[in-house]
């Protein structure tokens, strides 16, 4: 069970509850970046090239509306795993583990990861406007930093669900819920050359991990908000 010392319950609810709603807000800005991109036909991992020159051509502008919020996700994404660790730090520093760090670290290099990701689409979206003939290689390199960070969303739902199921702040299903995810999106990494190079059923393996997450991110923003730290013992004198 979490705790707090005298006089530091109000700054932690409040840690929790911006935490929380960061959580939220990236949840909800990567769903709103899918949600334009995906049903104008944005090309899965291992789609032909020349299908790919044809979307980034005929939707270069709404490629970047897409990636104009991600920035902003990426600010959430590190405010709630800071606040997540706050938060968890006590409970983490009287057993001796070191679970939510690890889950930061994963949120950190995904945020790194991604920014990858995205500068290659809006690369994609200038070259074949321009009709560069750069789309082979750019969304060969594109695809495979996309699959490979399933390997750091792995890490950040590892280290925040056993942190928060160990202090108490998470439910076992909800604990569960992320490894489950984390283990889809790793075993998706791993088959990363073969993801990759077949647009085939491999990839609903990353694609059902990412959903999972999306999931598991709100319903942690949730128990963050929810978070009520009990006090500690009062203190003579």
């Amino acid at each position: 069970m979490l705790r707090t010392q005298p006089g530091t319950a109000p700054a932690l609810v409040n840690s929790a509850r911006v935490s929380g709603l960061a959580a939220l807000g990236f949840a909800f800005l990567i769903v709103a970046g899918n949600v334009v991109l995906v049903p104008a036909g944005l090309p899965r991992t291992g789609t032909g090239i020349a299908e790919v020159e044809e979307f980034f051509r005929a939707h270069g502008g709404l490629v970047g509306v897409g990636s104009a919020v991600t920035p902003v996700a990426w600010v959430l994404a590190t405010l709630f795993g800071a606040g997540a660790v706050r938060v968890l730090w006590r409970s983490e520093r009287d057993r001796g583990d070191a679970w939510a760090l690890f889950g930061f670290a994963g949120l950190v290099l995904q945020n790194a990861v991604f920014a990858g990701v995205v500068a290659i689409r809006l690369a994609l979206a200038s070259t074949a406007a321009d009709g560069v003939g750069a789309t082979g290689g750019l969304w060969a390199l594109h695809d495979a930093l996309f699959t490979l960070n399933g390997t750091f969303l792995a890490v950040a739902l590892v280290g925040l669900s056993l942190a928060g199921l160990r202090a108490g702040l998470i439910r076992p299903w909800h604990g569960g819920w992320g490894l489950v995810s984390a283990a889809l999106l790793s075993c998706s990494a791993v088959l990363t050359p073969l993801v990759i190079d077949h647009d085939g059923p491999l990839g609903l393996l990353g694609l059902a991990g990412w959903l999972m997450w999306v999931v598991w991110l709100v319903v942690y923003g949730l128990a963050l908000m929810r978070r009520v730290p009990v006090p500690g013992p009062p203190t003579g004198g």
